[in-house]
């Protein structure tokens, strides 16, 4: 018996070590398996979604043409005038016929959906403007640079050139000089015609 105990926990561990191994040796496999690929050649499939699929853009444009009406001087007239017949019609005809009495509940059902559906075109349309004026703001600052740069590097070449002409005979210059050496050989011919005169008189 105390042989046979010996020797179990000894059996046990060798067992157990390659029990070990060998799972340690499945999980290897399983890990080593090779993951499939993202094909980046083809394109992605669309994932289905429950919500209803539109044009972000067609969209805006119908939001900003909505808002465009909206603000206009006969949108006002057209929904005057639409209330006051609405009221009319619910006040005068005969209770048969009348279909939205006084409060006029319905009236104010239908007003509260627009006003409800208006503010966010309304705001939708705004968001699109405040975009396209910050991309024309970009490209104005970025013409206002390039407007700045070339200004400056045409005073530079300005003021270069106004340095050069600085050292160079101008116009104005070689006349007076010119002048100067007319007077200069008007003196002298003047003088040479004196000398002989005077040779004579002393003679």
């Amino acid at each position: 018996m105390g042989t046979e105990d010996r020797e179990n926990p000894k059996e046990r561990r060798m067992h157990g070590a390659s029990a070990v191994r060998r799972g340690g040796a499945g999980e290897r496999s399983r890990g080593s398996e090779p993951r499939p690929r993202v094909r980046l050649d083809l394109p992605r499939v669309p994932r289905r979604t429950f919500f209803p699929e539109y044009d972000p853009e067609a969209f805006g444009r119908m939001s900003e043409k909505i808002a465009r009406f909206l603000g206009t001087g006969r949108f006002i007239v057209w929904m005057t005038v639409t209330i006051i017949l609405w009221i009319a019609w619910n006040v005068t005809l005969p209770g048969n016929l009348r279909f939205d009495n006084y409060p006029f509940i319905f009236l104010t059902l239908a007003l509260s959906l627009q006003a409800s559906y208006a503010a966010p075109l309304i705001l939708l349309a705004q968001n699109r403007q405040d975009n396209r004026d910050r991309v024309t703001h970009e490209q104005d600052r970025k013409q206002n640079e390039r407007s700045i740069a070339d200004t400056e590097y045409l005073t530079r070449e300005i003021a270069a050139l106004r340095t050069g002409l600085g050292e160079v005979a101008t116009r104005d210059w070689i006349r007076s000089e010119l002048e100067d050496l007319l007077r200069e050989l008007e003196l002298r011919q003047t003088a040479d015609g004196e000398h002989p005169e005077r040779d004579e008189r002393d003679r």
